[in-house]
């Protein structure tokens, strides 16, 4: 059996998203394994960014600055913005290197079920955002679920006011996808945004 302490660190790992408790044992087992060079290291960067996280007062991205590091940047396009729900969803598109703008958190989508209403969304730091000028566009990067779609239908009623382009990303075939093991609303999405062959 493993010390209390060990074991507390088991469960601390265990509910992180995508750790139970058989992949929360097999890390601390690495970590002890490896202590100097992996463990000494996590302690220490944790222990850096645990001083430093703060929310960008700007966006709503999660950086050990405010502004956040994408705010400051002076190469992004003003004139662009892109609306996600999560951090997550910020990370993973800047991730990819494609939207040259800047970003806007929502922090989280409208769901009638779980109680989430527009008060409850970074909505009117976006509608400030937009009331001061300079953006010529927004892409609205929801979800592809109801909800996210319930999001953006919403905020593209409340920007249409703005002399803005609103614009909102493609849903429909993944690259590399098969028919035969779509869902059927990723099919009927496809359908719906098919275009002429070049």
């Amino acid at each position: 059996m493993a010390s209390s302490e060990l074991e507390a660190l088991t469960q601390a790992l265990a509910r992180l998203p995508g750790l139970g408790p058989r992949s929360a044992r097999r890390a601390v087992l690495h970590l002890i394994k490896k202590r100097e060079g992996v463990l000494e290291p996590l302690l220490k960067a944790l222990a850096e960014v645990s001083d430093t996280l703060s929310t960008c007062s700007t966006c709503g991205n999660v950086d050990t600055s405010d502004p956040c590091s994408i705010c400051k940047d002076p190469r992004r396009d003003e004139r662009l913005l892109c609306v996600v729900e999560e951090v997550a969803d910020l990370w993973a598109l800047d991730r990819s290197r494609l939207f040259p703008g800047r970003f806007h958190v929502l922090g989280g989508r409208l769901s009638a079920l779980d109680g989430i209403r527009p008060e409850d969304l970074a909505i009117d730091s976006l509608i400030a955002r937009l009331e001061r000028g300079g953006i010529d566009e927004v892409v609205l990067a929801m979800n592809a679920t109801l909800e996210g779609q319930t999001t953006a239908h919403y905020l593209a009623e409340r920007l249409e006011k703005f002399p803005i382009r609103i614009t909102q990303l493609a849903h429909g075939l993944p690259v590399g996808g098969e028919l035969d093991y779509l869902d059927e609303g990723t099919l009927a999405q496809a359908l719906r945004a098919r275009r002429p062959v070049a």
